[in-house]
């Protein structure tokens, strides 16, 4: 990612952080509702309680509340490119572990996380056909040890200029070249798919 795009992700993230205080609206999502039926999809992986995590774009580290809730805690670990939401996730998620960054920042070892999951955070238009979700998604598998779950926009319902969407089927083409042990599912939102990618 260029440096005028990651400054302008994080400025933009601190004047809708200003606007909407702790929101779903702060991370430009629709609605909590929205957000949480993404975390759900992501969950669905198999994620147990006392697995470790790492939530990549993780804003306010709502996944690690989301789990709580439903008797689900996690040795979590969250990354975001964005010091002010993390400032308000580590006030609260004092338990929490958080870096700021994106991926290739932090010196994470290979395995090091049970499941490494991300929520929205490939939506900015980089104008790489691509290719820097691609590199991201390739490290999120080097960095787990069983899974990765992710999500994206669905470019079969979704046209929009300013939002990087992607077609499903040639998505999961790609994450097969990776491991052969992966999953579509993409019959919970019109403008959004997730992905599974599993060890053998």
């Amino acid at each position: 990612m260029k440096e005028e795009q990651r400054k302008r992700i994080v400025d933009k993230h601190r004047d809708s952080l200003k606007r909407h205080g702790y929101h779903a609206n702060a991370l430009y999502w629709s609605s909590r509702e929205v957000q949480e039926l993404r975390f759900q999809h992501l969950a669905a992986i198999g994620m147990a309680a006392g697995d470790s995590v790492l939530d990549v774009g993780c804003g306010f580290g709502d996944f690690k509340r989301w789990s709580e809730e439903r008797g689900c805690p996690l040795d979590y670990t969250g990354l975001d490119l964005s010091a002010d939401l993390l400032a308000e996730a580590k006030l609260l998620h004092e338990d929490g572990h958080f870096f700021v960054g994106d991926l290739f920042d932090i010196d994470f070892t290979e395995q090091q996380f049970d499941w490494v999951i991300l929520s929205g955070a490939l939506n900015e238009n980089l104008l790489d056909d691509g290719a820097y979700a691609k590199r991201v998604i390739a490290r999120m598998y080097e960095v787990c040890r069983r899974g990765v779950a992710f999500n994206l926009l669905d470019a079969r319902h979704l046209n929009a200029h300013d939002l990087q969407s992607h077609q499903p089927d040639r998505v999961l083409a790609w994450c097969r070249e990776i491991t052969p042990d992966c999953t579509l599912i993409d019959d919970y939102l019109d403008n959004d798919f997730t992905i599974f990618m599993r060890r053998a």
